[in-house]
């Protein structure tokens, strides 16, 4: 059964980007998901298809009211039942929520569909979040102008994780962030490049070198990187093959560094 997304948005036509393009198009193309949106104005209680109203205390711009909301979200649900969805989360994507990481993207594509709450202007009536929206997702500490963006970030990292989205099912296995670690630097031709080879290692044929390289890379990057990732994933500290690779990582990275030091001294002496 295809994964399911239901989208409340006043901006269906900008979802036509993830069903229409690149992984998230192919996928959608085998029937990997089904994305289907719902437009709160159809649910407006008025000719002007009023959706929104000034917030109660005064303040700067509009709140989005709740029952053009609720209404959407009731039969977004009801329709997922009837498709035979028995596990999905109302997801509202809000700067408030908690931040966005791999470990709950792989927890929502356990699930069979999701509805998300893409809200616009200054925010949601807060009685509609209390009653239909199971959790608040941000895709970081800064404010987008409406939650489309956000949800189809959601969408994408979603729908890549899914059986047969990737040409490659090793790909997602290989991702940053897929084990705590920042993925390895990526190669290809031309062999040399503005006077810059590829690494000898990764010609040499031998795939256990590689390997073996290509875990010292993404070890040595995550602590350059993001050094708290490290951290998580090795919270009593790094067991002794892990060890060993990050002083090698170290060590080669301070004699590129000084060597680099010794050439600028050079010039700037001639």
């Amino acid at each position: 059964m295809p994964f399911e997304f239901d989208v409340i948005t006043l901006l269906p036509d900008m979802f036509d980007a993830v069903t229409q393009h690149g992984v998230t198009g192919r996928a959608h193309k085998s029937n990997l998901y089904r994305l289907h949106t719902w437009n709160p104005r159809n649910y407006a209680m008025n000719h002007y298809r009023t959706v929104d109203d000034s917030p109660y205390g005064g303040g700067p711009g509009m709140v989005m009211m709740a029952e053009p909301l609720d209404k959407a979200i009731t039969d977004a649900k009801a329709r997922q039942g009837e498709d035979g969805v028995s596990k999905t989360r109302v997801i509202y994507l809000s700067p408030q929520g908690k931040r966005l990481d791999h470990k709950k993207v792989l927890q929502i594509s356990q699930l069979d569909g999701v509805v998300l709450l893409c809200g616009r202007y200054e925010g949601i009536d807060e009685r509609l979040i209390e009653n239909q929206v199971d959790e608040e997702i941000s895709i970081g500490d800064y404010v987008i102008s409406g939650g489309e963006l956000a949800a189809m970030v959601l969408i994408d990292a979603v729908v890549r994780q899914l059986p047969g989205a990737l040409g490659d099912t090793r790909s997602a296995g290989q991702d940053s962030h897929t084990d705590h670690l920042l993925e390895y630097p990526h190669y290809t031709r031309p062999e040399v490049y503005k006077e810059k080879p590829v690494p000898r290692i990764l010609l040499s044929g031998d795939h256990a070198k590689i390997e073996r390289w290509r875990l010292q890379q993404s070890i040595g990057r995550t602590w350059l990187k993001r050094p708290d990732l490290l951290a998580e994933k090795y919270p009593e500290g790094l067991p002794d093959r892990e060890k060993e690779l990050l002083e090698e990582f170290k060590q080669l990275r301070y004699r590129v560094v000084a060597n680099q030091l010794m050439d600028n001294t050079k010039e700037q002496e001639q």
